[in-house]
């Protein structure tokens, strides 16, 4: 039986971490939403309750019943978890004097507790808080304190549940790997099985069951994760998948015969489908992003459904989607973020089942199975590229002439990035087609053409990100090469703005 640790969601925008944290011990873990936990399943090994954007007092905020489950599992809270388990149980939270958010140190900590083992002394943590904990229950003792939060951690007196006032997810608390390892491996009891290797295997004997004979069809992007998902199926099933891969026209510089020449040389059977003059024609004149992209979706849809249509038999749709697509914020916040069907509308339009095998992965554990699967390294390297492509680089209006300017002028920067080594270093990159024109001189000429503005920012997991401190003399090179290169661009900017405030996509 596969061991799993359950962490509550109560809604933190930092829970995926608490679940990637866990799973980099080579634990499996499922997130769930707050009032939702699994008392049937005998798998569970132990519980986290993650943050949350409510303080435990406010009206609206997220409560629920640990019996059942106290006494019986392992429980940490972090940060709200921590504050909702001293609340409930006599303690007292309070608004913070003022709000406690960085880094801080644990200058004091009890380090024989087995939370706390190995921590060294004043080590780093993360702080994130509006509310603090000014008095806890008579049955708790406080383990860890800062010099501003006394109660930076605590333990109910002769059980196994702790609560940390901190983040130990965070990159920014130096041992909070550490601190999770003692909470998931020591206390809980992980035997470390969860591997690439092992869902490998665990996988491919479920989808032959699941699929039997049946016929599977599955749209490709060129993107990790459809790629891996296709290999993956095809593992399982062989000659009974059909991969389709459409062209809308907005891909990068070549990149649909060199993504089909990949996919053959990795024995999938896939079919291209050159769509381009389909989509120009129902983009024409369009230049609100958000009808962009529907229009775009719609096409893919009408396009793979055609398609799809000539196989007999076809009974289940495959998609690429994974983890976080899946962790429904509905139950938490009642309102969906986002569809998390990367091809939103098809098994219903089709009428087929649907099949995701990577959807307990994590983008890290998508390139971790396709190592393992013996892909190439260009191909689970390859950076997050949006759905609609260029079309949502082009600010304004698409025609086929603005698409060869952006895919010459982008095949330049991804080229050098790679020349230079730079390219794995970056987690997304890509050029902008903006719509200015600007003065300038070639030769004794003035001219007057377009402005590309070039955007590159690191990242580990899209939800923040910073701009790529590039070398000046590698921009350099690549806005030269741009200019002369390029026809009908003669300006190069960089764009050095932040996720948050800024996205990472223009449009």
């Amino acid at each position: 039986m596969q061991q799993k640790i359950i962490i509550l969601d109560f809604g933190s925008q930092t829970t995926q971490l608490i679940g990637r944290r866990v799973r980099e011990l080579n634990t499996y873990c499922e997130i769930v939403p707050y009032n939702k936990f699994p008392h049937d399943d005998p798998s569970v090994i132990g519980v986290i309750l993650s943050g949350s954007p409510f303080s435990v007092y406010d009206e609206k905020a997220f409560r629920m019943s640990l019996d059942g489950i106290r006494g019986r599992l392992p429980i940490l809270g972090i940060c709200y978890g921590a504050q909702f388990m001293a609340y409930t149980n006599g303690g007292t939270v309070e608004p913070a004097g003022t709000r406690e958010y960085g880094r801080a140190h644990l200058e004091k900590f009890d380090a024989a507790n087995p939370l706390l083992k190995g921590l060294e002394p004043s080590t780093q943590v993360w702080m994130s808080h509006g509310d603090t904990i000014t008095s806890i229950p008579s049955n708790f003792k406080i383990i860890a304190s800062t010099d501003k939060v006394a109660v930076a951690a605590y333990q109910a007196e002769g059980e196994q549940l702790w609560g940390v006032q901190f983040h130990p997810e965070v990159y920014h608390s130096v041992q909070g790997t550490e601190l999770l390892r003692n909470f998931v491996v020591d206390i809980c009891g992980s035997r470390q099985d969860w591997s690439a290797a092992s869902f490998i295997e665990s996988t491919v004997a479920a989808l032959k069951e699941q699929l039997g004979d049946d016929k599977v069809v599955l749209g490709l992007s060129g993107g990790v994760d459809s790629s891996v998902a296709a290999v993956l199926l095809n593992k399982a099933i062989g000659k009974n998948l059909t991969c389709i891969f459409v062209d809308h026209g907005m891909l990068r510089k070549n990149e649909f015969a060199n993504v089909l020449h990949d996919y053959e040389c990795l024995g999938l059977n896939v079919i291209g489908v050159d769509a381009s003059a389909e989509f120009f024609a129902e983009l024409a004149g369009v230049t609100d992003p958000e009808r962009k992209r529907k229009i775009i979706g719609k096409g893919f849809i009408d396009v793979f459904d055609r398609e799809a249509h000539k196989i007999k038999d076809v009974k289940w749709l495959a998609q690429g989607t994974i983890y976080p697509d899946c962790i429904e914020s509905l139950s938490i916040t009642g309102t969906t973020i986002k569809s998390h069907h990367n091809v939103g509308g098809l098994p219903e339009k089709m009428n087929l089942k649907l099949c995701e095998p990577l959807r307990l992965l994590f983008k890290d554990e998508v390139r971790a199975v396709g190592r393992e699967l013996g892909m190439p390294e260009h191909l689970i390297k390859r950076h997050p590229f949006p759905g609609p492509g260029l079309a949502v680089r082009i600010l304004g209006d698409i025609t086929p002439e603005k698409v060869a300017v952006l895919q010459n002028a982008d095949d330049i920067f991804i080229s050098a990035l790679r020349e230079w080594g730079l390219y794995d270093q970056v987690w997304q990159a890509g050029a902008i087609l903006l719509p200015v024109q600007s003065v300038g001189v070639m030769g004794d000429e003035r001219t007057y053409e377009r402005a590309v503005a070039l955007r590159a920012v690191t990242s580990t997991d899209a939800m923040t990100a910073d701009w790529a401190h590039l070398p000046y003399d590698f921009m350099a090179k690549v806005s030269n090469d741009i200019i002369n290169k390029v026809k009908g661009v003669n300006r190069v900017c960089y764009d050095i703005s932040s996720k948050p405030p800024a996205t990472i996509e223009w449009e």
